[in-house]
């Protein structure tokens, strides 16, 4: 039987990785934008229904992060016309080591329908896309993250799970807690894409105001500034200090070191001046 995808946040950092891997395997799958056809929009609930006409399985992302405050009440609500519309499956990406996320874990868990958790922290790619990218090509990558240490994940990591566990079976019902293989601080990381980009490049500890600040000054979000923030200042506390072997054991092979991410995104050139 043919199994149809929808993967909420189709043009995200994971989501459009998840959904190029789908598609290269020839597999029917529906992207979410709020501009696309048909529009999805998280504070527009009547988008929804159209976007799950269907489908069978949904690898779900939720905008800004799952620690803001409606977050619960909408993974709910989206989780039970979901379920009402046929979809087998819910794989929802999650946030380790955040109270708010475990919450809307529980809703899926409770969905009725067959559910499975993919949990991650700090991505690699962070710092090659997206809030990270003109602070390290600035020379000075300016986080409230002290001295902790995280066990970065690759997102091509995270993506390749998340496919795996849509269209092989054996992952229904478990929770995996994705990491790369070691813990690194921020000050190594940025030494590592320094080595990789031959670029000088070090890390700036701050307050999480003076993050927000900064943030502000590089056009980030109002929205999603505030969530990073609070986010920031809960679990950078080395809570995920700690690595798993979940990538391995989905996957069969070890998870990918930072130092090949940082020597993967240097050679796109994205860090150049």
């Amino acid at each position: 039987m043919t199994t149809n995808f929808l993967v909420v946040g189709g043009t995200g950092k994971t989501g459009r990785r998840v959904a190029d891997r789908l598609r290269e395997r020839g597999l029917p799958t529906r992207i979410t934008s709020r501009h696309g056809v048909p529009p999805f929009d998280w504070s527009k609930r009547e988008t929804w229904p159209a976007v799950l006409d269907g489908v069978d399985a949904v690898y779900l992302t939720y905008y800004p992060d799952l620690v803001a405050p409606e977050a619960a009440g909408d993974i709910r609500a989206f989780t039970e016309l979901a379920v009402a519309s046929g979809v087998r499956h819910l794989v929802l990406l999650s946030g380790r080591g955040e109270e708010e996320a475990e919450a809307c874990e529980r809703i899926v868990r409770e969905s009725g329908t067959g559910w499975t958790i993919l949990c991650c922290s700090w991505f690699a790619q962070n710092f090659s896309e997206h809030f990270l990218l003109d602070a390290v090509r600035a020379g000075e990558i300016v986080l409230p993250a002290g001295t902790v240490t995280e066990p970065f994940v690759d997102v091509r990591d995270l993506a390749d799970v998340a496919v795996r566990v849509l269209t092989e079976p054996g992952h229904t019902g478990v929770r995996y807690e994705l990491t790369g293989p070691r813990l690194l601080s921020f000050a190594g990381a940025a030494a590592e894409i320094a080595a990789a980009s031959g670029r000088d490049v070090r890390y700036v500890p701050v307050s999480p105001g003076e993050f927000a600040a900064a943030a502000a000054g590089q056009g980030v979000p109002e929205a999603e500034i505030g969530a990073l923030t609070e986010l920031f200042a809960r679990v950078l506390d080395g809570r995920n200090a700690s690595v798993t072997p979940d990538v391995e054991r989905v996957l069969g092979r070890p998870a990918t070191d930072f130092a090949a991410f940082a020597r993967d995104a240097a050679a796109t050139g994205v860090w150049a001046r």
